[in-house]
């Protein structure tokens, strides 16, 4: 059940689909939920449900929301995102309650990642 006022679904460009899904699968475990060649939905944490999709309909680029990811391990996290072929647009950094990093998607999509430590 949606709540009131929260963040329900983030919706990322996908150009190519099946590079999407490696991408993500390989760097931070997503599954998901498969519609055809029109769109695959990003399974929730549980696996009931979703939390957003991968839309090989809308235009990657800058513009976009900044969808930000939670890490237990910042520096794993940043490993796999460069091992996935993810580019590195800011390098980790500190900030107010914890470290982050900023990367592109194969697609161009920004993104970022933080963690407390």
């Amino acid at each position: 059940m949606a709540r009131n006022h929260t963040i329900n679904y983030v919706e990322i460009a996908a150009p190519d689909l099946a590079e999407a899904k490696g991408f993500y699968a390989s760097a931070f475990g997503w599954a998901f939920n498969a519609y055809g060649d029109d769109y695959a939905g990003i399974q929730g944490p549980d696996g009931d449900g979703e939390v957003g999709g991968l839309n090989p309909h809308a235009s990657p680029g800058a513009g976009g929301p900044l969808v930000i990811l939670y890490a237990d391990d910042l520096d794993t996290t940043l490993t796999q995102v460069r091992a996935a072929g993810g580019q590195i647009t800011q390098e980790p950094y500190a900030f107010p309650g914890g470290r982050r990093f900023h990367f592109a998607d194969p697609a161009g999509n920004g993104l970022a990642v933080w963690s407390t430590t």
